[in-house]
């Protein structure tokens, strides 16, 4: 079994910054590809960003590119998500996940574990 919580969210004023984190437990995920989620209500889960096991490589999607930055810390056990200049439009529940296997994907089906959110508001 692998236990993810995510941690960080919180209230911003637009513009401001918030930095995400999502620690593990019951596994090393040293060997893990990981990501992060959003979902508002009403709306499918979508895809933010996503590294590989040992932090190699990164992948964004388009909207929150050169804003945000995921990144981990494997002695810990951790996954961050620094999240700069927000928007409104960043509001959402932010998931913690990971996958069996090393590389990155940008599917919610593709992976295996989550956590159980942490809410982002960001007002204007």
């Amino acid at each position: 079994q692998v236990q993810l919580v995510e941690s960080g969210g919180g209230l911003v004023q637009a513009g401001g910054s918030l930095r995400l984190s999502c620690t593990a437990s019951g596994r090393t995920l040293s060997s893990y590809a990981m990501g992060w989620f959003r979902q508002t209500p009403g709306k499918e889960r979508e895809f933010v960003a996503a590294i590989s096991s040992k932090g190699a490589s990164t992948y964004y999607t388009d909207s929150v590119k050169g804003r945000f930055t995921i990144s981990r810390d494997n002695a810990k056990n951790t996954m961050y998500l620094q999240m700069n200049s927000l928007k409104p439009e960043d509001t959402a529940v932010y998931y913690c996940s990971a996958r069996t296997g090393a590389l990155y994907r940008i599917k919610k089906s593709e992976y295996d574990y989550w956590g159980q959110g942490t809410r982002v508001t960001v007002s204007s």
